[in-house]
């Protein structure tokens, strides 16, 4: 599977989304999201299209999230809010969506958008977005997902508070209508979200199930779930990031700021090459090193030519240019054939 012609999938680099959808207040702030994005190297940035006049009915309707209090960066304290109001301060318009899609185009950065309904596909498709993602509420959601299956872009599916059986039925209904370009992601509930509920070992019970790239999207602060996720088989992971944590808004709190945003890129390369791959391998510098810290058989007594090497003739010190210790008992016995002084590296050519 490729997106933008960059290829995503086991046996292909981690893809990175930054995403910054819940962490804008509006077309300046995104467009400044989106260069931060572009400026620590990640492959997409991701928002969120919708209309909270067509999603929500109960426009009274709480939301309770946690923010950052004090000067500590640990305190946390909840505020309550219409959940309308929230969705209200990042919506934006069709033209401001647009220009926000033409300067990632123009800063090489791929663009993804979750939707929530038939208008905001027909959008997200018009702006030419590389792909678009259907929320954990929404798993369950067949017309939409039939919808947005017909765009034949990558659809991604947040798993959030799903089942087993609600996975398989959603990544039936988008292959049935004959798109197989699918990327599952591991998401845990909550922002942040508790330890027990990440479950990173779904990973590879994914993986196994379907054979589609699998993303871990990160609802938590810093970047070790994000590592822990990599090294069990995610092929793709989405981190939310934001100007400032201790914005009085949801997500903030566990998102990246711009001043982490190049380590956390940085972090995720430095592992992928730790990582290496199945097969022992070592390069040609490992394998000079290597004779630097190993040893070589060496005589610690003169032995007169004719007499015959024995064990106690022998020590073994570095460096391992000479004869290996695990060669040693092909040596006892062999008798030698010129006069050789304490302290000679051993060689074959000097036995017969």
């Amino acid at each position: 599977m490729n997106i933008s012609d960059q290829q995503i999938g086991d046996g292909n680099a981690v893809y990175i989304t930054f995403e910054a959808g819940p962490t804008h207040d509006g077309f300046s702030s995104a467009k400044s999201l989106v260069k931060h994005a572009s400026d620590a190297g990640a492959d997409a940035v991701k928002f969120q299209i919708f209309n909270p006049d067509r999603l929500i009915r109960d426009k009274n309707m709480l939301y309770t999230y946690d923010v950052l209090s004090g000067e500590s960066r640990t305190a946390t304290k909840q505020i309550s809010e219409p959940l309308y109001d929230i969705l209200k301060r990042r919506c934006m318009s069709e033209q401001e969506w647009k220009s926000l899609k033409g300067y990632a185009d123009k800063l090489g950065i791929s663009f993804f958008a979750t939707v929530s309904d038939n208008d905001d596909i027909e959008l997200a498709s018009q702006i030419g977005c590389h792909s678009i993602k259907i929320a954990s509420a929404d798993i369950n959601h067949i017309p939409l997902l039939k919808s947005a299956a017909k765009t034949g872009l990558v659809v991604q599916i947040d798993t959030g508070n799903a089942t087993l059986g609600e996975i398989e039925k959603a990544y039936d209904i988008i292959c049935d209508v004959g798109n197989p370009n699918i990327i599952i992601h591991n998401c845990p509930s909550g922002y942040p979200a508790r330890l027990e509920s990440i479950n990173l070992r779904m990973i590879p019970t994914l993986k196994q199930m379907f054979n589609v790239p699998i993303a871990y999207s990160d609802h938590t602060p810093g970047h070790e779930m994000d590592i822990a996720a990599i090294a069990l088989g995610a092929n793709m992971v989405e981190k939310t990031i934001t100007h400032d944590r201790y914005t009085k808004s949801v997500e903030h709190i566990m998102s990246l700021e711009p001043s982490e945003m190049k380590h956390f890129v940085k972090t995720i390369r430095d592992v992928e090459i730790a990582l290496g791959n199945t097969r022992r391998y070592m390069s040609e510098k490992e394998q000079r090193d290597r004779l630097n810290i190993r040893r070589s058989v060496i005589l610690h007594r003169d032995i007169p030519k004719g007499k015959k090497i024995d064990f106690s003739d022998v020590t073994y010190q570095r460096p391992g240019y000479g004869i290996s210790p695990e060669e040693f008992e092909r040596l006892v016995g062999k008798t030698v054939r010129r006069n050789l002084k304490s302290g000679d590296i051993l060689d074959f050519g000097d036995l017969k």
